[in-house]
């Protein structure tokens, strides 16, 4: 698939999104970012900006990226009325093609799963070299599929933890994992349904 085949698939999904307000943030990044100091922050695959008002809202600057130009006009539009407009930058990117310039402090990759390829080691290996030192990445992927998702293949694969840091290829001397792990929780899909689900959560800090 192609970037406009992917940006058009994207596009129609944000826009076919009733506009329920804002979004709440993703459960995993409250739990691990919560207790951070903040800084500058980039938010990839930011979706309909849940995350990215969250850390707005606690004092991180941050740029929010996705394929959809629909979901970063609506990022940009939510952030400018609910005056965090100064702290939220966004920028529309094919993650397997270009990346966000800049240095972070922190690194959100909530759930980049997607039914086109892309070369989403690279993304993320990008991801690592554009902390800064003391930065994190935060990796939250699906670990099983859930009722109401859109892929329901029962033979579909979720790299584990290990595998996925496997794929960054990282340098110990730089990066360290601080969590690979796979918690279970209760999840409410879009019509208020409920299921136990399974997210395999990474945490990388650059120590150079």
């Amino acid at each position: 698939m192609s970037t406009s085949e992917a940006s058009a698939f994207w596009n129609d999904v944000y826009a076919s999104r009733p506009d329920a307000g804002e979004p709440g943030p993703n459960v995993r990044l409250v739990e691990v970012v919560g207790g951070l100091g903040v800084g500058d922050a980039l938010d990839l695959g930011c979706g309909p900006g849940g995350d990215t008002l969250w850390l707005a809202r606690q004092g991180w600057n941050v740029t929010a990226v996705d394929i959809s130009a629909v979901a970063t006009a609506r990022v940009a539009e939510l952030a400018r009325g609910a005056g965090l407009g100064e702290r939220v930058s966004t920028e529309a990117h094919d993650l397997g093609e270009s990346f966000p310039a800049g240095r972070y402090d922190l690194v959100s990759a909530q759930y980049l799963q997607t039914p086109y390829d892309f070369d989403r080691a690279g993304a993320l290996r990008a991801a690592v070299r554009s902390l800064n030192p003391g930065g994190r990445l935060l990796v939250v992927d699906h670990g099983s599929t859930a009722p109401w998702s859109w892929n329901q293949d029962p033979d579909l694969h979720y790299p584990t933890p290990q595998e996925v840091i496997a794929g960054i290829d990282l340098d110990p001397a730089t990066w360290t994992v601080e969590r690979a792990d796979a918690p279970r929780r209760v999840a409410t899909g879009p019509d208020g349904q409920t299921a136990e689900v399974v997210d395999h959560v990474i945490v990388i800090r650059r120590v150079g």
